[in-house]
């Protein structure tokens, strides 16, 4: 696992439960608002940790931890992410994953071997936007499997999207709507212009706070459960 960073501990990462986070390096996506750049583009990585020294320190905060969020970058291309899970599962650790849906085949081993407690999944767009987001060729059916993935998983999940006012309008929200009807709940990530991977989106601007509430009144008639975060 090449792993970036671990914060170890966190109260709001999982919810209703005391969480460390793991850092994966590397992403196949090169969202421009991302503000984990040092995870993203490898000419800012850094020395990763060793995995051993990880699940020594896990080792020891058994009792007082309840969980793992591993995120990034993208976790799912991660060769070594199954192996890597079932060996802090042993530990006796909830894992929450943060994925960007675009390996499906991955979240469907680790969703069939009962290896998740939590899923979140960031969409990006809407699909006709998706390559233009993403700045990546992914292909959107890949998108649409693993959203169906999460949705029969069994598992709590959530939905994201994080809102830049340059790349996604009204129009382009109330379509995601749509395409998560059926989802138990969507959160709206507050775009903050900071630490991101192209450096011009620092200077873009943000959606208000009154902005924000009012996108998610108008998801609510889709979507049951809908937050800003």
């Amino acid at each position: 696992m090449q792993i970036g960073g671990l914060q170890k501990v966190s109260l709001n990462e999982y919810p209703g439960m005391i969480s460390a986070i793991a850092f994966t390096q590397g992403c196949n996506f090169r969202c421009p608002y991302c503000h984990n750049p040092e995870l993203v583009d490898p000419d800012l990585f850094g020395d990763c940790l060793p995995e051993e020294g990880v699940l020594s320190f896990l080792e020891r905060r058994r009792g007082k931890l309840d969980a793992l969020t591993i995120t990034g970058g993208e976790p799912t291309i991660q060769l070594d992410l199954i192996d890597f899970i079932k060996r802090v599962r042993k530990i006796g650790y909830l894992i929450k994953l943060d994925t960007n849906g675009s390996c499906p085949e991955v979240l469907e081993q680790l969703v069939g071997g009962r290896l998740l407690d939590y899923i979140a999944m960031d969409m990006k767009g809407p699909f006709q936007k998706y390559r233009t987001v993403t700045r990546s060729k992914i292909d959107e059916d890949k998108i649409r499997q693993s959203m169906e993935i999460i949705m029969k998983s069994g598992k709590p999940y959530e939905f994201r999207t994080t809102v830049p006012k340059k790349l996604l309008q009204e129009e382009d929200l109330l379509e995601m709507g749509k395409l998560l009807r059926n989802a138990s709940c969507y959160i709206l990530q507050q775009f903050i212009p900071t630490r991101t991977l192209d450096k011009q989106f620092q200077k873009y601007e943000a959606y208000s706070q009154e902005e924000m509430e009012y996108l998610r009144d108008k998801l609510k008639k889709d979507v049951p459960v809908v937050r800003i975060r």
